[in-house]
């Protein structure tokens, strides 16, 4: 016996025999996610802390200051809703042109509040985040949704929406 714990459906069929309740049918077997991922090629949920963790990897691209390197985060096929900008961003050069102008505010986030959710192959991870602009010493809360891809062997970013808190605005 390993310890090892599997997550399984199960359905069991009772009938009242012989003055008791018997087990007439019963049927168990794994959850089908895992075995669907594997027959798909995509891999299997990933822990909620390595879906936080994937923030870094942008964060750390944000640090370069580098528009390209932050564009190269992104899914092949990925959407931008930026906080500062009207414009969806839906391919790699109109995300990297949002971040030439961003990327000099010289912009390290860090989040507040994190709520993750997985499945075969993608993973999301939305809250709240705040943004130090190290140009200005600025701070900007704002919340946020990253979904995820796995795509050619790493996870890229096929979603992003970034947008400045409510209660800010509306009081200013």
């Amino acid at each position: 016996a390993t310890g090892d714990k599997v997550k399984a459906r199960y359905s069991f069929i009772y009938k009242f025999e012989d003055g008791e309740w018997k087990i007439a049918h019963h049927h168990s077997s794994m959850m089908p996610e895992a075995q669907l991922a594997a027959s798909s090629g995509a891999p299997a949920p990933i822990p909620d802390a390595e879906v936080r963790s994937l923030f870094s990897l942008w964060n750390n691209a944000l640090a370069t200051l580098d528009p390209d390197e932050v564009a190269k985060r992104y899914s092949k096929a990925p959407c931008l809703l930026p906080t500062v900008s009207d414009v969806p961003r839906t391919d790699y050069d109109s995300i990297k042109a949002y971040f030439v102008d961003f990327l000099k505010k010289k912009p390290q986030g860090v989040i507040l509040e994190s709520y993750v959710t997985s499945g075969p192959g993608w993973c999301m991870d939305d809250g709240i985040y705040e943004f130090t602009m190290g140009a200005t010493g600025d701070k900007v809360k704002a919340r946020y949704s990253f979904i995820y891809k796995f795509e050619d062997g790493e996870w890229k970013i096929a979603h992003h929406h970034s947008s400045m808190m409510p209660e800010a605005q509306l009081a200013a």
